[in-house]
């Protein structure tokens, strides 16, 4: 019996394509979706640059097919478009069919419209159906009430690293026998309270990012959501389903070393991937390849590049796609799931964009062009504020 739980299906839409199709073929042909922000005002925006999506709030309420007094925030509208994608890809036609649940994840929540009426909410009755949207939960059950699950239904919200844990969450109810069938992933929106909160710890890059460069600047920010459905595996078997990887293994781990910054030595990064390696049952030089966190600010690139050389007495090819869509926050780990996944299955390696010089701390230069290699195991990183670690191991089939 494979180890691991079954991904069936993914769904994604991000600043480089509005499927799993046009992602992959846009991180084939080097195609960034860095850019200057257009969606809404900033006095940041002729100076930064960041991954936004150019498909307005109305665009996507018309292809989900929404009633024109919906309450959906930017963040429930990308987390749903990509969740039915999921759902779609996996061939689920009825839902609630077996005991299904949803874990999403989100850190901006409905903040990109909260932030927006504010100020209106007491003069104007007609936006208060807005305010509840500025919780965690809110696009979470919108999310659950769009597709139509009955079960279980949560959401998680532990900065950068939230949808990797909403995916070891979904995996583990799958494990003990909780769930058959659990969607899991993450979704954020860019609004103006995380672009000035990045940029007042002045960590934005005014140019397009460059992972694990010397010269690196900072992040830019990115908008996107990104579903795995994960299956058990006697559900697998009852329907005959198609299985794109298993996700053999997973690990988190808080090195309580500063709050917006890793340890200097990767603990925390470490020990979460040493977690995910020995619930894989696999040994470090299984590994064909790393999606690094990589989100080119001096502290993550240097304290993640510590921790592989702890974990690997040899690093193995590994980039970082942040490269092309900007960080994400609590939908990257999903977003690079599917990428993980994607590499995993056309044996692929993506390449890191705008690399150009080796840090002077060690001797590790990212994949710049495209490596075809056979890949049996993906190693993807993600590491929030807080310290919050955590690791997720995608294997073949």
């Amino acid at each position: 019996m494979p180890i691991g739980v079954a991904v069936t299906g993914m769904g994604i839409v991000s600043s480089i394509g509005l499927s799993v199709d046009e992602n992959f073929q846009s991180l084939i042909d080097r195609q960034t979706g860095i850019c200057y922000l257009e969606n809404f005002h900033s006095k940041h925006a002729a100076h930064i640059k960041v991954g936004e999506i150019k498909v307005s709030n109305e665009e996507f309420q018309e292809r989900l097919n929404l009633p024109i007094d919906h309450s959906f925030t930017r963040t429930g509208l990308l987390g749903a478009y990509a969740a039915k994608q999921a759902i779609v890809d996996a061939g689920i036609s009825e839902i609630n069919s077996v005991r299904t649940g949803l874990i999403s994840a989100t850190s901006v929540a409905g903040m990109d419209t909260t932030e927006k009426y504010f100020k209106d909410f007491q003069e104007q009755p007609a936006l208060q159906k807005y305010i509840n949207s500025h919780n965690v939960g809110d696009s979470t059950n919108k999310i659950a009430d769009y597709l139509g699950i009955r079960g279980m239904v949560s959401g998680i919200s532990t900065a950068c690293s939230s949808a990797a844990n909403a995916i070891m969450l979904g995996s583990a109810l799958i494990e003990t026998g909780r769930l058959d069938r659990v969607i899991v992933g993450g979704t954020d929106a860019l609004s103006k309270f995380t672009i000035n909160g990045f940029n007042s710890l002045m960590i934005l890059s005014d140019t397009d990012n460059t992972p694990f460069d010397q010269n690196r600047k900072g992040l830019n920010l990115g908008e996107a959501a990104a579903y795995l459905v994960l299956e058990s595996e006697e559900q697998v078997q009852k329907e005959n389903k198609q299985v794109l990887a298993y996700l053999s293994g997973y690990g988190n781990a808080n090195d309580a070393y500063h709050q917006t910054a890793s340890s200097e030595t990767g603990e925390g990064a470490y020990l979460a991937i040493q977690n995910a390696l020995k619930k894989a049952s696999l040994k470090a030089k299984d590994i064909d390849y790393i999606n690094v966190h990589g989100t080119a600010t001096a502290n993550n690139d240097l304290s993640e590049g510590r921790a592989l050389q702890r974990i690997f007495d040899a690093v193995p090819d590994f980039s970082s796609t942040k490269s092309f869509t900007g960080h994400t926050l609590a939908a990257a780990a999903a977003i690079e799931a599917v990428y993980s996944i994607l590499a995993l299955r056309a044996n692929i390696v993506f390449p890191t964009l705008n690399f150009q010089t080796k840090m002077e701390e060690f001797d590790l230069v990212p994949a710049k062009e495209l490596i075809h290699k056979e890949i049996h195991h993906v190693l993807s990183n993600s590491f929030g504020f807080g310290g919050n670690c955590s690791t997720l191991i995608f294997s073949k089939s």
